[in-house]
């Protein structure tokens, strides 16, 4: 069995890679999507929603950070181009939503997909027993959990 310096099974950090970097297209698609969210949102909510938004996408930033240095940490090589994650990304692309409800429910929809992705790389880094994956994803995956269900609270 091949090993990687890290002790991890290779094709097994292999696959990880693969999975992070299509769960860091779907962030960058995502932090996108909250830019211009933040951007365009109009009406009643703005002031609350505008500010939401911003919280959204600066926590969206840091993520991208880690999961890239996550994929250079496993020895592989973090896609880095629009190209390459609107290829890869299963996450919608949103564009000139300015209504508060259609913001909102792009965002849930947008955290529901990237829980998907965040619980295939939980079960694959478990049977690799790679503790820096699992952790860095079960704490995604908490917080993203959280976010849903104030959001759905939100949307009543």
């Amino acid at each position: 069995m091949n090993k990687t310096i890290l002790g991890l099974d290779q094709k097994a950090s292999d696959n990880l890679v693969e999975e992070l970097n299509g769960l860091l297209a779907n962030f960058q698609i995502y932090y996108q999507n909250l830019r211009g969210l933040h951007w365009n949102i109009k009406g009643k909510n703005f002031f609350e929603l505008h500010v939401k938004f911003e919280e959204f996408y600066t926590d969206s930033q840091i993520k991208i950070d880690e999961i890239a240095e996550r994929i250079l940490t496993l020895q592989g090589t973090p896609l880095h181009t629009f190209e390459d994650y609107l290829a890869k990304a299963t996450v919608s692309v949103g564009k000139n939503i300015s209504k508060d409800v259609d913001a909102v429910e792009l965002v849930v929809n947008s955290l529901s997909e990237l829980l998907k992705n965040e619980r295939k790389i939980l079960d694959l880094a478990g049977e690799a027993e790679d503790e820096g994956t699992n952790s860095m994803m079960s704490d995604f995956i908490a917080e993203q959990e959280k976010t849903i269900w104030m959001l759905n609270s939100w949307l009543g």
